[in-house]
């Protein structure tokens, strides 16, 4: 009798196989997260049975959670670092998805008080807290609300790698602290006397990316072409991270992130997307 139980379940667990829905872990970035979630729906729609879990926490926790196994996809938006890179080599992939910039970011009325740019050395003295009034710059008597972000956050690592000199150096000039692009960016737009950084896809009219003057003197906007063409330096790659064993659905899930179809979900979403060269 028992013999004919297992035949039976034998028979019928690869015919349920077949309808089984696949599921696919991502989290990390929450710069890279919108374009995977877009993504996502997108490969749902003709891929019914695979569901796909998005969720953010910052490119830290993507890298983390990548290597862990505790998901498949992680998403970043800066490069690992050198400890990372040691482990990533141990059986792990970075592709890279979409083009971005970091943009140095203040409020509407800072801009229309008559600051229209700012050096590289004026943002590291305002985060360090050398520079704490607008005035002492040229704009209003107002002290600055200097946003720093999460330790965790790709975004910080850009930013602090060029303006502060590490990836890992503090701020003691910052006022307050946030996590997400769309958090910051509700703060800044809220503000008369912000300052804080934002992915380019996230500018708008209350939250501005102000011009950055380089060691040369030339001041450089956070502008589509300034990024495609390099002379803004603060630009990034956004990428994820997933491991070379990897199942055909994960594999046809990055497929679809290669094709043109994904080039125009990159667009929609204000990020620059990477040469095409497939019809995946």
């Amino acid at each position: 009798m028992l013999s004919r139980t297992l035949l039976i379940f034998a028979l019928i667990l690869p015919f349920q196989a077949l309808f089984a829905d696949t599921s696919l872990r991502v989290a990390g970035s929450s710069t890279v997260l919108p374009l995977i979630v877009d993504a996502a729906e997108a490969f749902k729609a003709k891929h019914p049975n695979t569901n796909i879990t998005v969720s953010g926490g910052g490119s830290g926790t993507g890298i983390n959670s990548a290597l862990n196994g505790i998901i498949d996809i992680g998403m970043t938006s800066r490069r690992p670092t050198e400890n990372e890179n040691k482990k990533l080599q141990q059986g792990f992939e970075i592709i890279d998805i979409a083009t971005d910039a970091v943009a140095i970011t203040v409020s509407k009325a800072v801009i229309e008080s008559g600051i229209e740019q700012l050096s590289v050395q004026q943002v590291a003295d305002i985060y360090r807290g050398k520079v704490k009034n607008w005035q002492e710059l040229g704009g209003n008597n107002q002290k600055i609300l200097v946003i720093d972000k999460e330790p965790s956050r790709g975004t910080r690592h850009v930013f602090a790698s060029l303006i502060l000199g590490n990836a890992k150096a503090r701020a003691p000039g910052a006022s307050l602290v946030s996590g997400s692009n769309n958090e910051e960016r509700s703060i800044i737009s809220r503000s008369d006397q912000a300052i804080g950084m934002l992915s380019y896809a996230w500018l708008n009219d209350q939250a501005r990316g102000i011009d950055l003057v380089l060691d040369d003197g030339k001041a450089v906007s956070p502008s589509k072409s300034n990024i495609l063409d390099g002379s803004y330096p603060l630009q990034r790659s956004l990428s994820i991270i997933v491991s070379k064993q990897r199942s055909k659905d994960l594999q046809s899930f990055i497929d679809f992130l290669k094709s043109p179809a994904f080039s125009v979900l990159v667009e929609k979403n204000g990020y620059l997307p990477l040469n095409i060269n497939s019809d995946a």
